[in-house]
């Protein structure tokens, strides 16, 4: 994630908000308050019409189609694909797979390129903010091949000790795999350093930017990693879909992971033959809507301005760690120096659970739970959090409106 930058014209959140059809609507009777973006982004009336769009005009299966429907559906796909490559600033969109999201990215990797070359004596190293998708992958590819997991530990901030990681990182290390951005503290972790350091003990870098690529510009040229992963969903696109980027050169030596229609250039009962990539990787009929609506999302996104968005996320993260700092039996999880929009806490005496029912009655939607961190909650020593995360469509106004919920959730368990 690149820097927010000063940004000259003020930034509209309630025209945004009028974008988002479903936050027009009541919750038991209140206006929704949309605080879960980190669990899943709402999505604008261009993502639903070119969805909609696709659907209505364009819908058949991709490739080989010589119809028109199925022509215009290839050239849609496709051209989504170009347009994640340019979201990104890959190279060529034959290093960008389409996937179910970032958990299916990731164990394609684990699947593909370490269960294959790994074996005892190699290490994989992660930290130990990691959602279970950079975890459980992993682990499984251990008990696959013998190798072993290693784990960089975090501060009482929320922070990776890079120290630590450093010291961890050996000329045994194959692969270090590691979130951007935590999504159960917010912590932007500084990858770029990670992956200079890894590249000098010889090792490849798989980047989980699912909480990333909403709340900043990410280059994967510039940030040099050799994989990255992320969800359409966190990024006001649907669900079921994703990318997985990859180094062409690493692509092109790691086998399929899935067999099927569409990853083949032959097939016999003696022998297959792959297709080229990207499409070695995607066996069977792809979420093709999916990945309309995603190109439609970054479109959107885009024309916001993703140093306007970032710059105005801050803005309300500021506001809402000071109005919580001040109040009595409240406890921010997770204070490190760099944050994306994301606010995790608790309430003495209220569990997380009971606190976002609370919450919920008026209708001030958070998450609670353990956020599939539960690394992360064992090290703070608490059963789960309280998780409020802000998107492009929020505005001070919800921040007002947590702030009065929590003030009556505290006069129940106060």
């Amino acid at each position: 994630m690149n820097a927010v930058s000063a940004v000259t014209a003020p930034y509209d959140a309630e025209r945004v908000r009028a974008d988002f059809p479903i936050l027009a609507q009541q919750v038991n009777g209140h206006p929704l308050i949309y605080l879960d973006s980190a669990a899943s982004g709402q999505r604008p009336l261009a993502v639903l019409r070119a969805v909609e769009r696709y659907e209505t005009h364009h819908h058949s299966n991709v490739h080989r189609g010589v119809h028109a429907l199925s022509q215009a559906a290839t050239e849609a796909f496709e051209g989504a694909r170009e347009r994640v490559r340019r979201f990104l600033n890959a190279r060529s969109t034959r290093e960008i797979v389409f996937v179910r999201g970032a958990t299916e990215g990731i164990n394609l990797v684990a699947q593909s390129l370490a269960r294959p070359r790994f074996g005892p004596g190699d290490e994989i190293l992660i930290t130990g903010l990691e959602h279970h998708a950079n975890i459980v992958p992993w682990q499984m590819v251990c008990e696959q091949s013998g190798c072993a997991l290693k784990v960089a530990p975090i501060d009482r901030r929320g922070e990776v000790d890079i120290g630590r990681l450093l010291e961890l990182l050996t000329a045994r290390t194959r692969l270090v795999a590691v979130a951007h951005v935590s999504n159960a503290l917010g912590t932007i972790v500084p990858v770029k350093r990670i992956i200079e350091a890894a590249h000098s003990s010889g090792a490849l870098v798989l980047v989980d930017g699912a909480q990333a690529v909403p709340h900043g510009a990410v280059d994967v040229r510039e940030l040099g990693c050799d994989f990255y992963a992320f969800s359409g969903h966190k990024l006001y696109g649907p669900t079921g879909i994703g990318v997985l980027f990859g180094r062409e050169e690493l692509l092109e030596e790691m086998p399929p992971w899935q067999g099927g229609g569409d990853m083949i250039r032959t097939v016999s009962f003696e022998k297959s033959t792959y297709n080229e990539l990207p499409w070695k990787f995607e066996a069977g009929t792809p979420n093709i809507s999916g990945a309309v609506g995603l190109a439609a999302a970054m479109d959107y996104l885009e024309s916001l301005g993703l140093e306007a968005v970032a710059a105005h996320e801050q803005r309300l993260l500021a506001l809402a760690t000071a109005e919580l700092e001040r109040m009595p039996g409240i406890e921010i999880i997770g204070t490190a120096a760099h944050k994306a929009a994301v606010l995790s806490f608790t309430l003495r005496g209220c569990h997380p659970h009971d606190l976002g029912t609370i919450l919920d009655s008026e209708g001030v939607a958070i998450r609670t739970g353990h956020h599939c961190a539960m690394p992360v909650m064992t090290f703070f020593d608490i059963p789960a959090t309280a998780r409020a995360s802000f998107g492009c469509y929020n505005t001070e106004a919800d921040v007002r409106a947590l702030v009065t919920a929590l003030g009556k959730a505290r006069e129940v368990f106060g």
